[in-house]
């Protein structure tokens, strides 16, 4: 079963299918690649774990996130009757509260950050770095603060960077730009900055295919990726999971959202 709308689905922005939708993509990307970049150059999927306190469930902030704390820092527990000098204290008559409050601790996420980046067969140097933005680098306050971190040394560095932004929700990361549109593909050269290129589109619009950088002055492989994610929902069989009956996962906007029911109704 084939997807309805002719470039990205909006029913797969779902958080709870993204992630799965966003582990797929990187391999199928990386298997697309892969034979376009030899013999000078390879493509590898790299993973990078770190914990995060789960705003939502405590009310807490990105800034008061103490996870990440050294051991060394944790104190042991004072021995008292051992130290020199000890007193024990009497004790007095008070009344204590029998009943316990209670309260909520907050939870803590484990996040799997995944990315793509092309080395060089040779010196194994990062020549280009591929990410896909996920709800988490985007739009939880303390992943967008690590993304935007690494995404800026990245820009001040001598490698490329490829970021597509297939999710609808949340604000774009920062660029110098007014214009607005769904999704967008920078494309950041690590020789023209600060100039980059900005693939915008909509909804209602094909995937642009575009160049992936590499060395200066070398050929550039085209990625499908309309084609590569149609091909993905296509196999996985995303069609008969997702809920086109109800509306998607941030909703359309109104004229969208119109243009999107004669669209599915239409289709099945």
């Amino acid at each position: 079963m084939k997807s309805p709308f002719p470039g990205m689905d909006p029913y797969l922005e779902h958080p709870n299918i993204w992630k799965k939708v966003h582990l797929q993509l990187i391999i199928e990307i990386q298997m697309f690649l892969a034979p376009r970049l030899h013999p000078n150059y390879y493509i590898d999927v790299e993973e990078l774990t770190y914990l995060t306190l789960n705003p939502s469930s405590n009310g807490y902030t990105a800034e008061e996130n103490l996870v990440g704390i050294p051991d060394g820092l944790i104190l042991p527990a004072y021995d008292y009757q051992s130290s020199v000098g000890y007193i024990p204290q009497v004790a007095t008559k008070q009344k204590v509260a029998t009943k316990p409050a209670i309260v909520q601790l907050p939870t803590v996420d484990e996040v799997k950050h995944r990315y793509l980046t092309i080395r060089r067969y040779a010196s194994k140097r990062i020549v280009t770095m591929i990410e896909i933005l996920s709800p988490v680098n985007k739009i939880n306050t303390d992943g967008r603060q690590r993304y935007t971190k690494k995404r800026n040394k990245i820009i001040a560095s001598c490698t490329n960077l490829v970021e597509i932004d297939l999710l609808r929700a949340g604000k774009p990361l920062p660029m110098h730009t007014n214009l607005e549109s769904d999704y967008r593909i920078l494309i950041s050269r690590a020789w023209q900055r600060p100039t980059a290129e900005l693939y915008m589109f909509s909804v209602r619009e094909m995937i642009p295919d575009f160049p992936i950088p590499v060395d200066e002055d070398e050929t550039e492989p085209i990625l499908e990726l309309n084609n590569i994610l149609h091909d993905l929902y296509f196999v996985i069989g995303y069609g008969y999971r997702l809920r086109y009956h109800k509306p998607p996962v941030p909703n359309l906007n109104k004229k969208d959202r119109v243009w999107a029911e004669t669209l599915i109704e239409e289709y099945f």
